[in-house]
């Protein structure tokens, strides 16, 4: 024992002194620091020849994109069959089953499959869209912007010319009809418009039970080895019929090999990688530690009102704050991780070095291999204007730094006195607006007419709900504000934030319409002499709110500024060799099937139906680790199927339901998660540590072949 503890006491000792002489003048940026979200404006052919030994044409590239979908606004997908067939994940369909079940149906209990075409449901108010057109329109945008004199100005052109650009493309036949959307790249080097084809006839298929696409639950989420089979199937219709289309991903359920490259494509959400590191501190030091504080109390007055209501839209709200929880606290750690932000002022520093160099005309740098394209501005001139846009201004990140330091001085006014149902709950937010009414109507009576409208007192899920997220409020803002804030002293006055919202509560008639209808009708001086608890709290919040929210705003709007000329100049330097950060627009990432150290031994590249058994008796059939009564004797042949696998590629929220695909466009995995290593990729992208983790086609074939006995999405998947 005394061993033992002599060693852990030297790897400790070893570990902070690392930690502690870590010299940032030695730490290099690496090679894809800023990721591999490639966009098919300016695919990576060249890049992707030189790495893998394949040079996908242009046709390549298009059947891609055609055959790749965004699901709804928070998902991507894929179409997988000539039939319409589009495959997602369980994740991304647990509401849509829950909102197609019928009466006596519980369908994340029993799961779903459609034995028929005439069985498949539709889900009201989904749709998918495809990407058809796309159009580069940076010249049109930024010369636009250029005539604004001040920032406010610029971004108010930009939007103009946003919905100039829209109508003009709207009217043309081969963009009639298409959902047209603006596309922001380099957070302004580059704009495109993006034209799409809308499907909303979309029915569910198939969906496994809860207990296998959550199979492990919040523990095993962003963990590795995996056994969820987190898939579904939907069918895109076309005028009553499956549609038909060429475009598809065809199944091969034998396509994993270990070391071999595979292809993601889909929609990630958003990374910040172009972030400096100014903003990455501000975000490690305010902005996620208050998100983490957020989530995890909302998160738990949850469980507790869920635990009698039972219901399954707030357990799925539930799964998505404990996701978040998880997410945003392997980002924090990221950016308390020392040597990452070392890496991050690294990349700075060679991004300084780079644009002097090409300022001296001595071309575009390269610090990754992307398409290969150069921008306008790397061949002389940047788009938009005559002669080169950008001299080296070392200032671009004095500047940003400043406008950080003014953000840090309203963050906690804004944040913590924001008029958000959320953070605050209803009924304290609807003082707020009741308060914001009676100033508007001083000044301004015509405005005034619009927010009366909004004066109805809020419907309230649970009075122990709204009381538990006034109290969470109270705690989160005592331990922000400090005690001796007027606002904190008001609220609290004397008590502890828990008997301090009982007594709002039970003193407040915010929630009773008469009462509010009487104040509203007596005029202003009514709202603002009441002595109702939450409106004399409001009283207090809404001037320093509205003060804090006004500069927050003019400060953003610099900042929006600065950052889109940060990323001119990158694009500027690096041109199309590194990727724009994610903004929900389709991209294609590579990667290799790979495992990676853990817990002192190895991740193999892909895992078995074996282990989720191993999983099941290990923790002794309790949920998360539950399966369903027709899995519990399962054939031979399934137990030796490979199940999940990981791989190298880039992705972040917005990526689940990607498909993995090979050189061949097949599809062979269904990206639903990434490890935890994973975690800081919205600022920078590790790829030794960083792994995506996907399904298996195969392991989705056999579940619907020996378990659902699904034959005829079999046959329509692999053909027998």
């Amino acid at each position: 024992m005394r061993l033992l503890f002599v060693a852990l006491f030297l790897v400790k000792t070893v570990f902070v002194s690392a930690q502690t002489t870590l010299n940032p003048d030695t730490v290099k940026a690496g090679q894809f620091d800023m990721g591999k979200m490639w966009t098919f404006d300016t695919p990576p052919q060249e890049y992707f020849q030189k790495t893998y030994g394949f040079t996908p044409d242009q046709k390549w590239f298009d059947e891609v994109r055609l055959s790749s979908l965004r699901f709804a606004d928070y998902c991507s997908a894929s179409f997988v069959s000539a039939s319409g067939l589009v495959m997602t994940n369980h994740h991304c369909a647990r509401e849509s089953g829950t909102g197609v079940q019928r009466k006596g149906e519980n369908l994340n209990a029993t799961g779903f499959f459609a034995k028929t075409f005439a069985e498949e449901r539709k889900v009201e108010n989904l749709y998918v869209d495809q990407l058809l057109k796309i159009e580069d329109i940076t010249t049109r945008v930024q010369a636009t912007m250029g005539n604004g004199k001040t920032e406010t100005e610029q971004l108010q052109l930009r939007e103009r010319e946003f919905a100039a650009i829209k109508q003009e493309f709207g009217s043309q036949p081969e963009w009639k009809g298409l959902e047209l959307q603006t596309i922001t790249f380099y957070n302004g080097g580059r704009y495109a418009l993006y034209g799409f084809k809308r499907y909303n006839d979309v029915r569910l298929v198939l969906m496994p039970e809860l207990d296998l696409g959550f199979f492990g639950g919040d523990p095993d989420n962003f963990t590795y080895p995996r056994y969820a089979l987190d898939f579904s199937f939907f069918r895109v219709y076309d005028n009553g019929k499956p549609l038909k289309t060429t475009h598809f991903f065809k199944f091969n359920p034998n396509g994993i090999r270990e070391g071999e490259p595979v292809f993601v494509t889909g929609n990630p959400g958003s990374t910040e990688r172009l972030k400096t590191v100014a903003e990455l501190e501000f975000d490690r030091d305010l902005k996620i530690p208050y998100i983490l504080q957020l989530l995890r109390n909302r998160a738990d007055a949850l469980q507790v009102y869920n635990a009698k209501a039972k219901n399954d839209s707030i357990q799925n709200e539930i799964f998505s704050f404990e996701n978040s929880l998880k997410a945003y606290g392997g980002q924090l750690e990221g950016l308390r991780d020392p040597y990452l932000i070392a890496r991050k002022g690294a990349f700075e520093q060679q991004f300084k070095a780079d644009a002097q160099r090409l300022e001296g005309g001595r071309g575009q740098a390269k610090l990754s291999t992307g398409s290969g394209k150069k921008s306008e501005a790397a061949n002389g001139s940047s788009p938009g204007t005559t002669g080169s846009r950008f001299d080296v201004n070392l200032k671009l990140w004095d500047n940003i730094a400043t406008n950080v330091g003014d953000l840090r001085k309203y963050y906690k006014d804004n944040t913590y006195l924001s008029p958000s149902e959320l953070a605050r709950g209803d009924l304290l937010v609807f003082a707020h607006l009741l308060v914001t009414y009676a100033e508007v109507a001083r000044q301004n009576p015509g405005r005034a007419d619009q927010i009366k409208e909004l004066l109805e007192t809020p419907k309230l899920t649970d009075r122990a709900l709204e009381e538990a997220y006034l109290a969470a409020h109270l705690s989160e803002a005592q331990a922000a504000l400090g005690n001796d804030d007027p606002y904190v002293k008001a609220a609290l006055n004397g008590k502890s934030p828990r008997e301090a919202a009982a007594y709002l509560m039970n003193n407040t008639k915010m929630n009773d319409q008469g009462y509010i209808n009487d104040l509203v009708t007596k005029g202003p001086a009514a709202i603002s002499g009441d002595n109702d608890p939450l409106l004399a709290l409001a009283r207090i919040s809404v001037p320093r709110y509205q003060e804090a929210s006004a500069a927050t705003k003019a400060i953003t709007g610099r900042q929006t500024v600065l950052r889109s000329n940060l990323g001119r100049l990158l694009y500027e330097v690096y041109g199309t060799g590194i990727p724009p950060d994610a903004t929900f627009s389709l991209r294609i990432n590579d990667g290799i099937v790979k495992g990676f150290p853990y817990n002192g031994t190895m991740a193999p590249y892909q895992t078995t139906f074996a282990g989720l058994y191993d999983r099941y008796y290990s923790f002794n059939g309790k949920f998360p680790w539950s399966l369903p009564k027709r899995w519990l004797n399962p054939p031979a042949e399934l137990l030796r199927q490979p199940m999940c696998f990981v791989s190298t590629n880039d992705i972040i929220g917005g990526n689940s339901g990607s498909p993995l695909i090979n050189k061949n466009r097949e599809a062979v995995g269904l990206a639903f998660d990434g490890n935890m290593e994973s975690l800081p990729g919205s600022f920078i992208f590790v790829p030794d540590k960083n792994r995506t983790v996907s399904v298996n086609t195969g392991a989705i074939v056999a579940s619907m072949r020996y378990i659902y006995k699904a034959e005829r999405l079999v046959k329509e998947l692999v053909g027998k």
